[in-house]
């Protein structure tokens, strides 16, 4: 295939390793985004990038089970790949996440194995019954504070805030050219809209997330409120989910100390700040998990609305001139390895290209 012009609207996670991906390939490109490079306002930042196949599972498709079973093994390769690129040293640890409950919650962590048994019973030989004693093993710090739980050997997680920092040096190491703080208001088939002009190209890759609900039927936001803590007297090793009636709290972990927590999803397209409720809530069920996050700092409070089709599920669609991505839901990290090999067998088949491309 002959090197493409190529514009690609949106810097969140989608872009961003879309773009790459397509740079390697030796295409002409750049990146429209509507904040800056920093992605300041992308849910990619604000996410926890856990990589849960078998916790998310238990109330998604089994299409998300089996496209995050290959994420697995996809992030690591190309987060090294991207490592050795760009000098930027990005965690990613996929060795178990753990899953407890208070004693007056057990019906809800036993709610959840039998959800498991009934979505992915032929992977059941994956999820470990934990005793107290082989808690304390896996998490020393959550020792004496259950006397069960489960441990999901299949899951991980990864440093989201240093995997967009290294797309962003990537793309520009390739010649990816940035539009910060452009407001593209339209797409067509081999063009776009912005700054009081029509610009052509060969292929527009539409990653706009909420930012195309114009234009993408059915597609809506739903609000995720996250808070980043850094707690010096908390060292657990793995992403812990806290099984609760009422919410299902994460805790994801980040180099020196630091979590990131959140456990809302709310069927609202509000952007507005988090909420006296939610910090209440979070904080509330985190000290009972480990009374260590008592001293813990509030580093940041955000909320953000992830784009989300009527299914759940992510739609990669391809025209002459335009290829769509979108929908990731509350699944950016597990499903967008599997969202960019499509949108790049799109381009590998002669699907996104304008008709008379050079």
């Amino acid at each position: 295939m002959s090197a493409l012009s190529i514009a690609v609207v949106g810097g969140g996670l989608l872009g961003r390793l879309l773009a790459w991906k397509l740079l390697q390939r030796g295409h002409r490109l750049c990146i429209f985004e509507r904040g800056s490079r920093a992605a300041e306002q992308s849910a990619a930042r604000i996410a926890a990038s856990m990589l849960a196949p078998y916790t998310e599972v238990a109330s998604a498709e089994r299409q998300v089970f089996e496209w995050g079973l290959r994420a697995l093994a996809w992030w690591p390769q190309h987060i090294a790949e991207l490592g050795e690129a760009t000098g930027v040293d990005i965690t990613c640890r996929v060795d178990g996440s753990v899953v407890v409950a208070h004693e007056l919650d057990q019906s809800t962590l036993a709610h959840f194995l039998q959800q498991l048994q009934a979505v992915v019973p032929d992977h059941l030989a994956d999820v470990e019954q934990l005793t107290a004693a082989r808690l304390a093993e896996l998490e020393p710090e959550l020792a004496g504070r259950y006397r069960n739980g489960l441990f999901l050997p299949h899951e991980g997680y990864l440093d989201n805030s240093a995997l967009l920092r290294a797309l962003e040096r990537a793309i520009a190491e390739l010649s990816g050219h940035w539009h910060e703080h452009v407001d593209v208001t339209d797409i067509e088939p081999g063009r776009l809209y912005a700054q009081g002009r029509w610009r052509d190209f060969d292929c527009v890759v539409d990653c706009r997330g909420i930012g195309a609900k114009g234009q993408l039927a059915g597609l809506r936001g739903v609000r995720g409120e996250v808070l980043w803590l850094r707690a010096p007297e908390v060292n657990l090793q793995r992403p812990v989910r806290l099984m609760h009636p009422r919410y299902k709290l994460y805790i994801a972990p980040r180099p020196d100390n630091r979590y990131v927590i959140g456990a809302t999803e709310i069927e609202s397209e509000s952007m507005a700040p988090v909420t006296v409720r939610s910090h209440l809530e979070l904080l509330s069920a985190l000290y009972s998990l480990h009374s260590g996050f008592a001293e813990a700092e509030v580093e940041h409070a955000w909320s953000h609305c992830r784009p989300a089709m009527p299914n759940n599920l992510p739609v990669v669609m391809a025209e002459p001139g335009r290829l769509v991505v979108n929908g990731l839901y509350r699944h950016g990290y597990l499903l967008s390895p599997h969202v960019v090999e499509q949108a790049l067998e799109k381009f590998d088949q002669g699907m996104c290209e304008r008709v008379g491309a050079s």
